[in-house]
């Protein structure tokens, strides 16, 4: 079964930058999935919790294909360690300036659906808010209206950019096809 590959430990990027890459993808698209259940369920705010961890898990797997092109652009020593260090945590704290150094890199609008992704990660904890104090939604539709944007743009993503370097790289598995396609299904039903 395929949620049992999130149970697996992951590679150390250190030592295997592409596997790496190739596990965070994974658990990307299984996430994804996990949003879109809990969206059929009525549980707005458990998806859109998978739907931030699964755009956070998609930003570690971008971090690790981009390092080199990523690691050249970066100015400082001190940014070069800061970057080693983000690349297996993906802190939450830092997924702005991280979604912009993708951006920079060549992924078109990546720091705005970051905060599309954040904005969830808010709702999650402190659902909707008419007043907007906690929350950037007002209600729950809004908030569906993203998540199912944000992970259609993951799919997108997974498809153009991630799929074809996991490929090259003989690192995208059946288990990886079965998920995207299962997620790309399930969006095209949820719509």
């Amino acid at each position: 079964m395929l949620t049992e590959q999130l149970e697996q430990p992951l590679p150390k990027p250190r030592r295997d930058l592409v596997g790496y890459a190739s596990a965070r993808v994974l658990e990307a698209l299984l996430e994804g999935i996990l949003a879109l259940e809990f969206l059929k369920r009525g549980y707005t705010r458990n998806a859109a919790g998978k739907a931030f961890q699964a755009w956070r898990a998609l930003t570690g797997a971008l971090l690790a294909l981009e390092r080199d092109k990523l690691v050249e652009s970066l100015r400082s020593e001190e940014q070069r360690r800061w970057l080693e260090k983000a690349i297996p945590r993906v802190p939450s704290s830092r997924l702005k300036p991280l979604s912009q150094l993708l951006e920079r890199a060549g992924i078109p609008y990546y720091s705005s659906l970051t905060d599309k992704a954040l904005s969830l990660h808010d709702y999650q904890y402190h659902g909707p808010d008419p007043d907007l104090e906690l929350s950037k939604y007002r209600g729950r539709g809004e908030a569906v209206y993203d998540i199912l944007v944000l992970l259609a743009e993951l799919a997108r993503v997974t498809e153009e950019r991630v799929k074809p370097r996991l490929q090259e790289a003989s690192r995208w598995t059946r288990d990886h096809e079965e998920a995207l396609q299962r997620l790309q299904e399930r969006l095209a039903t949820s719509r």
